[in-house]
């Protein structure tokens, strides 16, 4: 197999460290050539971590132009994501982009655009995409089997520290920026695109923060309106993190979504519609939250594979991210 040299601009994101892992599990088809970060508190604070430390650190144009580099990790600061993403596509560097996608519209459909004429595969860090559960709810809807999807309700909260509360505050949609965006991808996949959208952005100030700390976002159908919430106040919010798709035939909840993933299905008309009945749903096991996704990045620039989340895709789900947080 010939591998990918791939590099990694800014180890700043929070995700920035696990996708470095990913890429490393996989040494028959990365070389990993090396990583830069100019903010040099995030050199002291992670650039000794285990999946640094034996590489180079370089310049960011060292980086861009090692020879034969052909694709790039984007884990800066959230809200330097864009210019670097700019100089990969411009370049014709294909990029795995970590989300979400800044809350520029026009600058975002810039780069979609410019990496398109460019031929450069731009790959989104929505690690929910490749969750089993997910994959299975999809594979059913999309059969057609359980009819149509009636409504979708969607939970991502967490019992955040004050800390990230105020790292919140550089964002105009707070929690439903960061994370609600996970999720309205997911509800843009099962039901398509909603015909309006409805944000309701709230600060509970606790702590003397000043972020969009508790959030919800309505998403309107012909025949429906399906649910994102996202807070950052909730105790056990992360246990309760859930999905719930129901289908004219038959309704799913996943909860936990991850450590572990449990999915259960309950059929329509099976059970006593006064009594709680589900069936769970044995699921594949993960070796990593993001080993599936990085394997595909490989074959989308490697082997040819289609990538089911293509350029007007990305353009329209961060549309409907910047309406449900007010930006649009």
């Amino acid at each position: 197999m010939e591998k990918i040299k791939i590099g990694q601009i800014g180890i700043g994101h929070n995700h920035g460290a696990e996708k470095m892992r990913a890429v490393r599990k996989f040494p028959e088809l990365f070389e990993v050539v090396g990583w830069c970060e100019e903010d040099e508190r995030w050199v002291k604070e992670r650039g000794g971590m285990d999946v640094y430390r034996d590489l180079p650190r370089l310049s960011r144009e060292e980086l861009l132009e090692y020879s034969g580099i052909e694709a790039m990790l984007i884990e800066t600061d959230v809200w330097n994501m864009m210019p670097a993403a700019a100089e990969c596509v411009k370049r014709g560097i294909h990029i795995h982009l970590d989300k979400p996608a800044g809350e520029d519209y026009n600058e975002y459909e810039a780069i979609i655009r410019e990496a398109e004429k460019n031929n450069a595969v731009v790959q989104l860090g929505y690690m929910y995409r490749y969750n089993p559960a997910v994959q299975y709810i999809l594979e059913r809807v999309r059969s057609g089997e359980l009819g149509r999807v009636l409504m979708v309700d969607t939970d991502m909260c967490t019992e955040h520290d004050v800390e990230f509360r105020r790292w919140l505050e550089h964002f105009k949609g707070g929690d439903m920026y960061i994370f609600g965006s996970h999720l309205i991808d997911l509800v843009l996949l099962l039901q398509g695109e909603p015909t309006a959208v409805h944000s309701y952005l709230k600060k509970t100030e606790l702590d003397g923060t000043s972020s969009y700390d508790s959030t919800l976002a309505l998403l309107e159908y012909p025949d429906s309106v399906s649910t994102v919430r996202v807070t950052s106040i909730e105790a056990n919010g992360y246990g309760r993190r859930q999905l719930v798709v129901v289908c004219e035939r038959g309704s799913f909840e996943v909860k936990p979504f991850e450590n572990p993933t449990r999915l259960y299905f309950t059929p329509k008309g099976k059970y006593n519609a006064y009594e709680y009945h589900s069936e769970e749903i044995e699921l594949p096991k993960l070796s990593g939250r993001y080993d599936e996704m990085i394997c595909d990045l490989y074959s989308f620039i490697r082997e040819g594979k289609e990538n089911p989340y293509g350029y007007d895709h990305e353009l329209k789900l961060h549309k409907l991210i910047l309406k449900a947080c007010g930006i649009l």
